[in-house]
């Protein structure tokens, strides 16, 4: 399955608002559960059958990140809610897919972007590798960079927030 029939697929079940989703092909088996508490994604080759379907790597990723922002959320209570005012005025810019960001195209090269920097629409702020895929990331936007919200070589989700920007 190709990368962007992935997306569109996950897209898809996102907004259907299915809770169970199972689609097998000659080439693959995939079966989609969707449960708020513990995401699970089951992915089968036919060519390993045989073998019992072993969960993605993705499902602990969500939950590595899912409990520090909990951890966060409830020690400094409130300063949240200010935090959360400030940056409504802010635009957030989202992962558009699954992978891992890298903030510059090789490490031994100035990042994409900074705070404090001034970006203008279809500007590539970052890229995101997916099933050994670079895909460069262009701002929705322009404005200056505010908040960068993910560290580099971070996994991401599909629709995480990455950067805040000031439209202003």
């Amino acid at each position: 399955m190709k990368p962007k029939e992935l997306q569109e697929l996950i897209d898809f079940i996102a907004k259907s608002g299915l809770n169970k989703v199972d689609i097998e092909t000659e080439e693959f088996k995939l079966s989609v559960k969707r449960d708020p508490d513990s995401p699970k994604v089951q992915y089968v080759s036919n060519s390993d059958a045989a073998a019992p379907a072993l969960p993605a790597a993705t499902p602990a990723a969500p939950a590595a990140s899912s409990a520090p922002a909990a951890a966060s959320s409830s020690n400094p209570a409130p300063p949240k809610p200010a935090a959360a005012s400030d940056d409504a005025q802010y635009v957030t810019i989202k992962a558009p897919m699954i992978g891992t960001l890298y903030r510059s195209s090789s490490p031994d090269v100035p990042e994409f972007v900074q705070v404090g920097d001034d970006i203008k629409k279809g500007q590539v702020i970052c890229i995101i590798e997916a099933m050994k895929l670079f895909n460069e990331i262009e701002a929705e936007i322009s404005g200056k960079i505010v908040k960068i919200l993910v560290d580099n070589a971070s996994p991401v989700e599909y629709d995480q927030p990455l950067f805040l920007v000031d439209p202003s």
